[in-house]
């Protein structure tokens, strides 16, 4: 009834998870025992859409969460956790039950019916009532940075014919030298876009932070990484003769199919992660460019005006980079190391660089298959 008050008093000191959990733990007093499973709760992106959300949203992921919880404690500390979720909330939850075991057949000379089918079933329904909150939580964001995408390669396309065509430049040069300049404003001028911009996956989930899915891609949040990234860009697109829109519009498409299933999968397994920057968009041209040297037999190569650079070796660079960078500094809040690349754009686009490799080489072998006679 506490946390109900606080909701309705002042909710906006409520809006992450740390707020949460610190006003529980303090209101909880000599309850030790429950410390551990209050602090666990509050950590999950689940409980922010069950207290902030409305109608089915809020049932929604009441309902979700009551499963993961259900998965985790003993009978009476899920109840007490319900408990202050049906107090908080005002809405009336099912009693924790235990889980009964199933029984073998009193039929004598009659095997078991098969259980796999009915629990393959109820396993997948119960991953897809988890994930319905995250979709319809990181809809917002979604909507506006494809939205966005579409201005800005708008913006770009003008801006070219305005300006960069005259000059002779590239669109990968221009793109290149727009995100140098916003990486180096945030040294000088404006030193906190590189704290304000990146996307996180608490912020991921709510709607009013729904911009940074726009901004993410545009700032790194560490320098090191935009000094590397910004050079391969470089290579990948100094010879690019696609117009400043359309890489416009290429780089944030991409960065967007990148960023969308690394930050579902992070509030599907409640870890802490921060995306920021091009590795996605970075990643998937190189895995495409590596992927068709690899189908078609034949070197892909790329050119600078002082050195020339094979696809494989950007692919192993920068993926040797990208793996430390993704797998130190393990805890419980990041997961397993397969989970930690899981939930990273650099990984979503390899895996999407190599399959639209894959398809434009298919395509290639059905035009080549179709030109017989």
């Amino acid at each position: 009834m506490q946390l109900r008050h606080w909701l309705a008093s002042e909710p906006e000191a409520l809006r992450s998870s740390r707020a949460i959990s610190n006003r529980l733990i303090d209101a909880l007093g000599a309850h030790e025992q429950l410390k551990g499973p209050i602090r666990d709760l509050a950590a999950q992106p689940l409980l922010l859409q069950a207290l902030h959300g409305n109608g089915a949203q809020r049932r929604t992921a009441l309902i979700s969460l009551q499963q993961q919880l259900a998965a985790t404690y003993a009978q009476a500390v899920l109840q007490e956790l319900l408990d202050l979720l049906a107090a908080a909330t005002d809405q009336d939850l099912p009693t924790a039950q235990a889980p009964q075991a199933s029984e073998p057949s009193s039929q004598p000379g009659r095997s078991p019916e098969p259980a796999s089918q009915p629990t393959t079933a109820r396993n997948l329904r119960q991953h897809w009532q988890a994930l319905q909150p995250i979709l319809l939580a990181i809809g917002p964001g979604l909507a506006l940075a494809a939205s966005g995408a579409l201005v800005l390669a708008w913006l770009a396309r003008e801006l070219d014919h305005a300006v960069f065509e005259g000059w002779g430049w590239s669109g990968g040069v221009v793109l290149v030298l727009v995100l140098g300049l916003i990486q180096a404003l945030s040294l000088g001028p404006l030193k906190g876009l590189h704290r304000l911009w990146p996307l996180d996956s608490e912020q991921a989930l709510q709607p009013r932070q729904a911009w940074r899915w726009l901004g993410a891609a545009w700032i790194h949040e560490r320098h090191l990484e935009a000094a590397l990234n910004l050079l391969v860009l470089l290579v990948l697109l100094g010879d690019a003769a696609a117009q400043l829109g359309d890489v416009v519009l290429r780089y944030s498409l991409s960065a967007l199919a990148t960023l969308a299933p690394a930050a579902i999968l992070s509030a599907y397994w409640q870890l802490q992660r921060q995306w920021s920057g091009g590795a996605g968009p970075i990643s998937a041209l190189i895995a495409l460019a590596a992927g068709l040297s690899l189908l078609h037999g034949q070197p892909l190569t790329f050119h600078t005006p002082l050195f020339s650079v094979p696809a494989w070796v950007l692919l192993l660079v920068f993926g040797a980079l990208q793996l430390h960078w993704q797998l130190q500094g393990g805890s419980a809040r990041s997961g397993t190391p397969l989970q930690r690349l899981l939930c990273s754009q650099w990984t979503w686009g390899l895996l999407f660089g190599l399959g639209w490799a894959l398809i434009t080489w298919g395509q290639t072998l059905l035009k080549a298959a179709g030109a017989e006679p």
